[in-house]
């Protein structure tokens, strides 16, 4: 418990006193008086909860090992029998951890996640076409008019046809989108070193700026190619 209470010092709280006894919490998840269990603080972001800074190269391994840590000390399980205070925090405080952690280790919704706090992007960045796909986008949608037209009129020989043209539009999309999101990982490696600098001057912002920009127009394109994959693999189903 010891090492839970240290662990958990450094996050934000939902409040300077302790719901239970009134006593000064002073960042501590367990009162000192009383030991109940304090709530976190409704502001938090994902990578405070998780004791992380805000970069985007994580080690998921020690992640999880930090998730699984922190999630010990508030796992509804070890408030059975207590009050129902007490359980509620812990409902969600661990609801909270569930989402940090689901969160920040997948890297697109990572960096969806990271974006939406710098830059104050929308939660769900809307697709938007690749520019080079553009021709081989409007061949995709037609064939999967005329694949979804012929099959439906039980023409076989057309319906193949135009599947063995929505299976070759398949390598275009993934090969894509595996370009895509070579270009987000450089961009991680990027952002990182910006965080690093811990610099303020307007050439530092700017090369944030820019690399927040980047990030999010990559993203709006991997998130077109991701919907046009669907389709066809729901085409092709």
């Amino acid at each position: 418990m010891e090492t839970q209470k240290k662990e958990l010092s450094m996050v934000p709280l939902a409040r300077s006193m302790c719901w239970h006894c009134q006593s000064d919490i002073g960042g501590e998840y367990f009162c000192g008086q009383c030991v109940k269990v304090q709530p976190l603080s409704k502001d938090i972001d994902y990578f405070t909860c998780l004791g992380l800074p805000r970069k985007l190269s994580i080690d998921t391994a020690s992640l999880e090992n930090k998730f699984y840590e922190l999630s010990r000390a508030f796992h509804p399980d070890f408030y059975e029998g207590k009050t129902e205070m007490e359980q509620a925090v812990s409902l969600a405080n661990s609801a909270v951890l569930n989402q940090a952690y689901r969160t920040l280790k997948d890297p697109i919704q990572r960096v969806a996640y990271l974006l939406q706090l710098e830059a104050g992007a929308a939660k769900d960045i809307p697709g938007k076409a690749p520019a080079d796909l553009f021709e081989a986008i409007l061949e995709i949608q037609e064939h999967l008019e005329e694949f979804q037209t012929t099959k439906a009129g039980n023409d076989t020989t057309s319906s193949t046809r135009a599947a063995d043209s929505l299976r070759s539009a398949r390598k275009t999309l993934e090969s894509k989108r595996a370009a895509l999101e070579s270009r987000l990982a450089e961009l991680f490696q990027i952002w990182d070193r910006l965080v690093d600098k811990h610099s303020h001057d307007q050439a530092h912002s700017d090369q944030k700026e820019q690399t927040l920009k980047e990030m999010r127009g990559l993203l709006s394109e991997r998130t077109y190619v991701a919907n046009m994959l669907g389709n066809v693999a729901e085409a092709l189903e």
